[in-house]
């Protein structure tokens, strides 16, 4: 994946700083933990993120 990527992924543009994506890690992996969401892509959501991060 390239940065830009990972920004979209996130929900960043691509100026993004180092707390702003901070921030936007946990926000979206208290979202789409497979501990919080039971739903059956939350899993792999949450990995896209983590490799985003």
């Amino acid at each position: 994946m390239t940065s830009t990527e990972y920004h979209r992924i996130l929900g960043l543009g691509p100026g993004a700083s180092k707390p702003e994506i901070k921030r936007a890690f946990r926000r979206l992996a208290l979202q789409y933990h497979p501990d919080v969401n039971s739903d059956l892509g939350a899993a792999e959501r949450f990995l896209i993120i983590v490799e985003a991060y």
